[in-house]
């Protein structure tokens, strides 16, 4: 790297002693040199120019413009934004979520060690530690209810390598208290990863609670705009670089420019976009508490939460976008009120600026882990950032016109 990009590096990195609001704008944008651009561009190129004698090189090294599988220009200033947003040492970025759980998997894990992980997960972390890892590389696992700190210290064996948690976690929003598994992983020389998708940086940052890992699916409310894809992994340089060098470089989960360059984007209106999710959520939670025909409401953000108060504790910027709730209804009647919802759209995904919903019905094979109002089929609900008043409107009249009302 030349002098000036090593000056320009240091200037588009920002410590904690700036706000939030102002790292998310500034770190890792910079002048452009070329052009005076006050944006960073778009960098497509796959290959970068070699040094005048190239035979040193390590072609599977990090850190240097060889090739972007090795890391790119638009990955490495998403890198820095999000390591000083989340309180980082280190960043890398990935492909996608799955993409980054992987990758901190393989890389961290050999055959014989021992994960503890929550039993309310994304799926793909499921597979990977119930199936997967374990059937084709001996990866032993542990699945267990991270709410329950308890459970989680009877789980530890002499080889846990790595406790894994969610929180809030997919789909049924549990809480787990980070602070304290930190101090049980810890305790027993395990290291602890924590996927913060569902909170983004802005409500809560695992690292600066003393995970050793916060993992963010970029797709979700860091871009959150539902047109980019990517994952990351923050923690101590000590172990990105080995996950640098084993699953970016060596398996080639690389994120691809375009998409950094539009996450990179999407990042800087983060806290804005935060807020309105968080006061919308909220206000949409008490509003499906108050009906009677709804069966039950999970959100942190109300009393009734079982985790409310170490929410409160560990998430200082708000409760997040995502409810849980059911109706007093059968399958086809659940359909049946989506179909009728105008401004919500049915679909996966969540931390989009538009509000979705997804029916996650009876036959779920992970029901068993869930609690007991989950068994007859509910909805995932990410509120998005549209008027409250809208979103609110928009259910009552999908109720009223399933005779629910």
């Amino acid at each position: 790297m030349s002098e000036t990009s090593n000056k320009s590096l240091e200037k588009r990195t920002y410590g904690t002693e700036l706000g939030f609001l102002t790292r998310a704008v500034h770190t890792g944008n910079d002048v452009d040199s070329e052009t005076g651009a006050i944006k960073r561009p778009i960098v497509m190129a796959n290959s970068y120019e070699l040094p005048y004698d190239p035979t040193d090189l390590n072609w599977s090294e990090a850190g240097k413009n060889l090739y972007t599988r090795n890391g790119g220009a638009n990955q490495q200033y998403l890198q820095d934004k999000l390591a000083s947003l989340e309180g980082g040492e280190d960043c890398i970025c990935l492909a996608s979520g799955v993409g980054a759980l992987s990758g901190l998997f393989f890389a961290l894990l050999n055959t014989g060690d021992h994960v503890v992980f929550s039993n309310v997960t994304y799926i793909a972390v499921y597979r990977l530690l119930t199936e997967l890892l374990n059937k084709k590389f001996g990866v032993e696992t542990t699945i267990v209810d991270t709410t329950d700190l308890e459970a989680v210290r009877a789980a530890i064996r002499p080889n846990t390598k790595l406790v894994h948690i969610e929180t809030p976690g997919n789909p049924t929003i549990s809480i787990s208290d980070i602070e304290e598994i930190v101090r049980i992983a810890h305790e027993h020389h395990a290291l602890l990863s924590v996927d913060n998708t569902f909170a983004s940086p802005y409500n809560q940052r695992p690292i600066e609670l003393g995970a050793d890992f916060s993992i963010e699916s970029l797709t979700k409310y860091i871009n959150g705009h539902g047109d980019a894809m990517g994952g990351a992994i923050i923690g101590k340089k000590e172990y990105l670089d080995i996950i640098r060098a084993q699953s970016q470089i060596n398996l080639g989960a690389t994120i691809s420019p375009f998409n950094a360059w539009l996450i990179m984007r999407g990042a800087v209106t983060l806290p804005l976009r935060m807020r309105q999710h968080n006061s919308n959520a909220l206000a949409l939670a008490h509003y499906l508490e108050s009906l009677p025909c709804v069966s039950f409401v999970a959100y942190p953000g109300l009393e009734s939460h079982k985790g409310h108060f170490i929410a409160k504790k560990q998430m200082p910027g708000g409760y997040g976008g995502v409810i849980s709730f059911g109706l007093k209804a059968d399958h086809d009647t659940h359909n049946k009120f989506v179909s009728h919802l105008q401004v919500i759209t049915s679909a996966v995904s969540l931390g989009h600026d538009e509000s979705l919903i997804v029916f996650l019905g009876e036959n779920d094979e992970r029901q068993y882990l869930y609690p007991a109002e989950f068994h007859n089929g509910f909805f995932r609900f990410s509120v998005g950032i549209e008027d409250e008043a809208d979103l609110i409107e928009d259910i009552r009249q999908a109720l009223e016109k399933t005779g629910l009302l």
